[in-house]
């Protein structure tokens, strides 16, 4: 028994050893993505192409703001390949090691590839700090036939190149634009993917593989709160169709009562006959039994419903949802007490998705 052990054990190294060989070995071709197709930003033209905001272009943002606008969060990369393996060599300026998502969100990428018309998970990747500089072998031993593919990029890291390796001799190329329109999302940590466990978890970015409408990606952690500086610079996004808000989970009731309109008035100005679509933030767990909580939760939530009832008859092209839902029966879904996991922002996207369809139709977003 024991001589079998041994052998078994030995087995096993070989094998790993041979594999190892085989696939460093394998000689690899490497395109900066920007060579590709990039999807997922508000503002497509910044001078770092992975910065979803030139924040030198306007005026008011803190520098933690500035930091925020910096990340990749949303921006994905698609492509065509007959590659059996895909790798990512990244060049990190802050990689995120932070406790507020994890290293394949915060840090790492997601690649989802099309199967039957619709977007398969495939892999997902990230380097430790140790090992940064190094390719992020994403997945191989795929069958070799072409395939249309999505990769996203870090929620919470600033890079300043990625490039995506496939093998030596197979096709690399950019994939004509996966998704359909330009609706812009601005909102909090939710938005951003606070607390998912990979990089294509956003709300917004499943909303764009099960609608295939892009739903573009400003989430700015908790900074998100109805300033007069983010209206100005929303007031600028080119060739948006439509606006999707989640701009009242951050601001106090008192900012709420005083920003809001003016907030409206200003992106509707630049933006005539664009549907503008608020809606309602979600129910924390830790309002379960935390009783101070509770009450000003309850109280941002009624103040919104009630303004935005008066916006929406105020003004025209301004709507609000209120079926946002992230949390289930057992209310399963939270992460710390505010933030959803997957399975929440899963349930987020499709409790909305059908009252936003519903209104983009109207503008003959579809």
């Amino acid at each position: 028994m024991m001589v079998e052990r041994i052998s078994l054990r030995i087995i096993l190294t070989v094998s790993c050893l041979l594999g190892a060989i085989s696939l460093q070995g394998q000689e690899y071709r490497y395109v900066e993505a920007t060579e590709l197709t990039v999807t997922g930003k508000v503002f497509p033209d910044t001078p770092n192409p992975y910065h979803r905001m030139d924040t030198a272009r306007y005026h008011g943002f803190t520098p933690g703001e500035v930091n925020l606008l910096m990340e990749a969060s949303g921006i994905a990369i698609a492509f065509r390949t007959d590659s059996p393996s895909i790798r990512v060599l990244p060049k990190y300026v802050r990689p995120y090691f932070g406790g507020g998502t994890t290293g394949f969100a915060g840090r790492g990428f997601d690649l989802y590839i099309k199967k039957d018309g619709k977007w398969l998970w495939a892999a997902a990747g990230l380097q430790n700090d140790n090992s940064l500089d190094k390719p992020v072998n994403l997945i191989q031993d795929m069958d070799g036939t072409m395939k249309e593919c999505l990769l996203y990029l870090p929620l919470r890291s600033e890079v300043a190149s990625i490039q995506v390796g496939v093998e030596e001799g197979r096709m690399l190329e950019a994939l004509e634009r996966p998704f359909r329109h330009r609706v812009a999302v601005f909102g909090s940590s939710f938005t951003q993917g606070a607390s998912t466990s990979k990089a294509g978890m956003a709300y917004a970015s499943i909303l764009s593989r099960e609608t295939g409408i892009q739903f573009l990606n400003l989430g700015v952690s908790g900074r998100c709160r109805l300033q007069d500086y983010f209206a100005a610079a929303l007031a600028e996004a080119p060739e948006v169709d439509a606006f999707l808000f989640d701009t009242f989970s951050n601001p106090s009731p008192e900012e709420i009562r005083q920003r809001l309109f003016p907030f409206i008035e200003a992106i509707q100005a630049a933006h005539p006959g664009k549907p503008l679509i608020f809606q309602q933030t979600i129910y924390r767990e830790r309002r379960n039994f935390n009783t101070a909580a509770d009450k000003y939760e309850q109280e941002r939530m009624e103040l919104a419903a009630r303004l935005m009832k008066e916006a929406c008859r105020k003004y025209k092209d301004v709507y609000f949802i209120t079926t946002t839902n992230a949390t289930s029966p057992d209310h399963y879904t939270s992460v710390d007490g505010t933030h959803p996991g997957d399975y929440g922002y899963t349930l987020w996207a499709r409790s909305i998705k059908k009252p936003v369809l519903r209104i983009l139709k109207k503008y003959g977003i579809r």
